[in-house]
């Protein structure tokens, strides 16, 4: 008789990923939530690498986080003032400030909000890796607690939209929440458009047809109440592209997925009413702030101007003209703000993780939720060339459970057992069956 496998890490691990989901949605900096969430992902993995797993982390991924997280540190380690020289301008030197008689500076020009984003990073390795810790079976365990977090924010959503067009819920958070749990509706609609494919998933292959469509139409109606033009066109998207891809190895009828598309072709009726063209981007819009971000990048690419000091940096590419009340916090293109805050080294990293995500496609074809979690991941990584939804805790803990799930190595070696077959004599007929089904 063999003891049964401790549980205790996958309810750890699922009940950090559901609590982000609760009060992680804020965008501000220096959110208690937000500490609330690094505090128990640290702790929480802490937790589960003190036991001993089975599963390995792959050394690449060991070697990529271990190499963003010395970027991020490089950045508060006092460094020759001359190495700056000619690398930014005189106004950003001015901040990076002076250390000491021996003119030591800073990369960073705020190391505070630095350290800030030290802290974000670490809390996202760590969960990130102590998921890549668990079973493939306890990965898939997490599963209800992200779609627990999901429907109470849609229910959120819900109510909000069923109040009023324009509905606040101050006090609750330390941040206005808008959407959702969100204080952004961006970023509510991503959270929803992100679990389209994992809820096709529980359709196709899990045997719940029914729920999982009207999970599916409840999702793409609550994005066309948020009213996201970005998350109403990709939810579109992923939801055609999850049902083709997924589908192709499922049991679902033709006739079911012809159902699904008919009820898409309504839905993108509702969706274009959605995108005035007009408003895609006006004078004072997305595409100025790529122009000013990119001005920056240009005259900090060598070092970048420190990780969470956009807002501070920006201010000084601004024109004349593009200043007003209402100031520009982000660049809405998370690849630009990155490369203006790390510099080229931080451009290289970026590369190195789209060359290993594009070379896990070609395993992850092979398990289905594998394949939802690279849809999820990759219309999430599109939205990010029009906003910043990994800049909110409750997306970056989304974001590091897909990836999870994309890069667990116990998912080929399930498949792997479950496609090898076995000979068995049954009353004198040779029958080939999965491992384990003849116990």
């Amino acid at each position: 008789m063999s003891d049964r496998p401790s549980e205790w890490d996958k309810y750890l691990l699922g009940s950090v990923l559901f609590i982000s989901l609760l009060i992680g949605g804020g965008t501000a900096s220096g959110l208690y939530t937000d500490t609330l969430i690094e505090v128990a992902a640290i702790v929480s993995a802490a937790a589960v690498f003190s036991q001993t797993s089975g599963q390995r982390v792959p050394h690449s991924i060991l070697r990529l986080l271990a190499l963003a997280v010395a970027l991020v540190a490089l950045q508060i380690v006092p460094l020759p003032a001359a190495i700056f020289s000619g690398l930014r301008p005189e106004l950003l030197l001015a901040d990076s400030g002076l250390v000491g008689e021996t003119r030591f500076r800073f990369v960073s020009v705020g190391v505070g909000r630095t350290i800030e984003c030290l802290l974000y990073l670490v809390a996202w390795a760590a969960f990130f890796l102590s998921v890549l810790r668990l079973r493939a079976g306890q990965v898939h365990a997490l599963l209800p607690f992200f779609f627990m977090g999901v429907i109470c924010n849609g229910l959120a959503g819900a109510i909000q939209y069923s109040l009023s067009d324009d509905i606040a819920i101050e006090g609750l958070l330390p941040f206005t929440i808008n959407a959702g749990l969100f204080a952004n509706e961006n970023h509510f609609a991503a959270l929803l458009f992100v679990s389209i494919p994992f809820v096709a998933y529980y359709g196709l292959f899990r045997g719940h047809l029914l729920s999982g469509s009207l999970g599916l139409a409840t999702l793409l109606l609550l994005l066309l109440a948020a009213g996201s033009r970005a998350g109403v066109l990709i939810g579109l998207a992923i939801t055609v592209l999850s049902i083709v891809f997924l589908s192709a190895r499922s049991r679902v009828s033709g006739l079911s997925i012809l159902a699904v598309f008919i009820g898409l072709s309504v839905y993108t009726i509702g969706a274009w009413t959605k995108i005035d063209a007009d408003a895609i981007d006006p004078a004072f819009g997305r595409g100025e702030f790529a122009r000013t971000t990119i001005e920056g990048i240009k005259e900090n690419w060598a070092t970048g101007v420190g990780f969470g000091n956009f807002q501070k940096a920006y201010q000084i590419y601004e024109k004349e003209e593009m200043i007003f009340k209402q100031y520009v916090n982000h660049a809405h293109n998370e690849y630009l703000e990155i490369a203006f805050e790390g510099g080229a080294l931080a451009v290289l990293l970026m590369a190195l993780y789209f060359v290993m995500l594009f070379m896990a496609l070609a395993r992850v074809r092979r398990d289905p939720l594998q394949k939802a979690a690279f849809l999820s991941v990759s219309f999430l990584l599109i939205h990010s060339l029009v906003d910043y939804p990994l800049r909110t805790e409750a997306l970056a803990m989304t974001f590091a459970f897909m990836n999870a799930i994309i890069f667990h190595k116990g998912f080929a070696a399930r498949s792997a057992q479950k496609n090898e077959l076995i000979e068995i004599d049954h009353n004198g007929d040779k029958l080939f069956v999965p491992i384990g089904a003849s116990s």
